[in-house]
């Protein structure tokens, strides 16, 4: 027998401003009609003022507390594009608003696929035994990066937080086996699309190049005609080997559960890995693009639904900046219901 990670609790938090369509189609050159053929996006949430991810993050691990009926937790990992400041990580303070200071707390940056990557490694220190629970959260204040005058970005993300707490377990093999385990993962990136998914100007790049930032480099660009092919193509090609792993068809997947970026790529990857339309877990008409909160906040919302049963099959997928992939799946657990 080996450690295993399985699921425990759950929970996400969304701020209060909604911000649909029509506002944003008021101030820019936009409409409500353009954005939803586009993206199947009606609306989303931006966080108030003096409101930070630590803030959204807090909320959403206190509730992933709450549902697994824990007080405390081991270790704290946060994944996030949009971290209080450059430095230091915004963890430790998660961490500290939660009751958790002296617990370790650290940051996983990988954008959208950021909680797919902060999933495996928490998967990794509770397989080698460092702790017995893990709270693994995701949470962005994307509209702290947008540029309000580019509607190819400003009316896609928004913000929120989606958290999941792990529990040490034990299984017999390699694969995900019974109720609540996670794992195993299929992680891949490409440092050569790096300017496909960016804010080119804050770091050491820019700071050392001797020059200013060029005007709109503080704000977050995508190429969004060669986001979508990749994307699609790359969290296929990674959803097909972590179902290989652990032995299952497409048939066998109950549930869907890949970061919400677009409609349409939850669509489109949906028919390329032969899962119908109706096991796609898809929120996005109402919160966007959350980034690294979007695979939490879609399944937990889903899950307060009550559209789970223990042992529903889920294959968890995102791509994003970096660029990064990565694929994992989830055998749901006997989680006492909200």
């Amino acid at each position: 027998m080996t450690r295993s990670a399985r699921l425990a609790g759950i929970g996400s938090f969304l701020p209060s401003c909604l911000v649909p369509n029509a506002q944003l189609a008021a101030r820019m050159d936009t409409s409500d009609e353009w954005i939803r053929t586009r993206t199947g996006i009606r609306q989303r949430y931006f966080a108030e003022p003096g409101t930070t991810t630590s803030d959204l993050a807090a909320e959403a691990g206190a509730r992933a507390m709450k549902s697994a009926g824990l007080a405390e937790v081991d270790a704290v990992v946060l994944a996030t594009t949009t971290p209080d400041r450059p430095c230091p990580a915004t963890a430790p303070v998660v961490a500290a608003k939660l009751g958790l200071a002296g617990r370790p707390a650290f940051d996983v940056q990988a954008v959208c696929t950021g909680f797919v990557y902060a999933l495996a490694t928490a998967c990794g220190l509770l397989a080698m035994g460092c702790v017995d629970t893990v709270l693994v959260i995701g949470a962005e204040t994307f509209s702290t990066i947008l540029n309000p005058a580019d509607r190819a970005t400003s009316v896609i993300f928004g913000d929120g937080a989606g958290a999941m707490v792990l529990r040490s377990g034990q299984t017999a093999g390699n694969g995900a086996v019974g109720n609540g385990a996670v794992g195993p993962f299929d992680l891949g990136s490409d440092g050569t699309g790096q300017d496909l998914i960016t804010v080119r100007a804050g770091g050491a790049e820019q700071r050392r190049s001797g020059s200013a930032p060029a005007p709109g480099d503080e704000y977050f660009s995508m190429a969004g005609r060669e986001v979508f092919r990749q994307a699609v193509e790359h969290m296929a090609q990674s959803a097909r080997a972590v179902l290989g792993q652990v032995g299952w068809q497409a048939g066998d997947v109950d549930w869907l559960a890949c970061h919400q970026a677009n409609l349409r790529i939850l669509v489109r990857l949906a028919d390329v890995l032969g899962i119908p339309e109706a096991r796609v877990l898809a929120n996005i008409a109402e919160v966007g693009n959350t980034s690294a909160a979007s695979i939490p906040l879609a399944i937990d919302q889903a899950y307060r639904a009550g559209r789970f049963k223990a042992g529903d099959r889920l294959l968890l997928s995102a791509f994003g900046g970096g660029l990064t992939w990565g694929s994992t799946v989830l055998t749901w657990p006997d989680l006492t219901h909200p």
